[in-house]
């Protein structure tokens, strides 16, 4: 009965995920898809927040990274192919995160937060005051990249159906690839170094090379976000870098539920939905959002994910009782 309840929702939810564009508008298709790039975002940020206790400020440095490499790789007149342009983008992306994670762990706690942080700003900036990335404008993707298998145009990234089907199937690939990553020998050493860094150490364990590792995967998968958000919307600007842009997934992270793999998945779909009607209801929806995060925070400490588990246990409760 308990797997029941767990699988069951997902599965439910994944069929209307599967039928959605069929029934949708199409701004409800791009809204979804949106979505769902917010979700792989806020997994890679969770595999640092939850299961390896680095809480990172940094983060939407290789969200937007990534998503400039496939701006400043498509010069006007070309037309890239996906099958080279997506590994490119997320390889410079998980390349900034290998450097910069060089250096940032060296450093722990409040000092971890602010020298990534500090990093990503560095990153805003080249971005937003140079040339190279078009100022504040940003830039626009002069034509989206093409899927061609043996000669045929299999996916056109122009339909935004195709790319909704593709959002959707990376997010699936990302979800399980995870589940399975964090139930080896490498996963639970991540969560021993989040519980006990000085036992593992103790124990002859390199956390450094481990904390690396995580963060290098983390900035890679960050990196897709942005490569499928620069594919959605067809431009990049350097808000994406921003520290604010940090802040929302990391939110995104703590609505949903910190170290649950599915927390960030709800916690996306929350956000989003919660900004779309708060933004149709008050000017400053900010407000709204944040005493709705207040009440989340109070009300389920582990977030949205804690819900089915408080479920079961009133189910069983009730059972025994009767």
């Amino acid at each position: 009965m308990a797997r029941f309840f767990r699988t069951f929702p997902l599965i439910a939810a994944l069929a209307v995920l599967l039928v959605f564009p069929m029934f949708g508008q199409i701004f409800y298709t791009e809204l979804v898809a949106k979505t769902l790039i917010l979700a792989i975002f806020a997994m890679s940020l969770d595999l640092l927040v939850g299961y390896t206790g680095l809480v990172s400020f940094g983060h939407a440095a290789y969200f937007g990274i990534a998503a400039y490499t496939v701006a400043l790789l498509t010069p006007a007149g070309a037309v890239n192919s996906i099958w080279w342009i997506l590994p490119v983008s997320v390889l410079a992306a998980a390349l900034a995160a290998l450097v910069i994670g060089v250096f940032v762990l060296r450093t722990k706690g409040i000092y971890f937060i602010m020298v990534t942080l500090a990093f990503a700003q560095m990153a805003f900036f080249l971005f937003h005051d140079t040339d190279l990335g078009g100022g504040s404008d940003g830039i626009f993707l002069n034509s989206k990249p093409t899927a061609h298998l043996f000669g045929h145009e299999i996916l056109t990234f122009e339909n935004p159906t195709h790319i909704y089907y593709l959002v959707l199937a990376l997010t699936i690939f990302v979800y399980l690839s995870l589940r399975w990553l964090l139930k080896t020998s490498f996963g639970h050493i991540l969560i021993g170094i989040r519980s006990n860094e000085h036992r593992m150490v103790a124990m002859g364990y390199n956390t450094f090379n481990y904390k690396l590792a995580i963060f290098t995967m983390a900035g890679g998968l960050a990196g897709l976000a942005g490569f499928l958000q620069v594919l959605l919307t067809g431009f990049v600007t350097p808000e994406m870098l921003a520290w604010h842009q940090s802040g929302n997934v990391l939110l995104v992270v703590i609505l949903g539920g910190i170290g649950t793999l599915i927390g960030p998945v709800l916690g996306a779909f929350t956000f989003v939905a919660l900004q779309e009607f708060a933004q149709g209801l008050v000017d400053r929806w900010q407000l709204v959002m944040g005493i709705f995060v207040i009440l989340v925070v109070f009300a389920l400490p582990g977030g949205l994910a804690a819900i089915p588990a408080r479920v079961r246990r009133r189910l069983v409760k009730g059972a025994q009782h009767d």
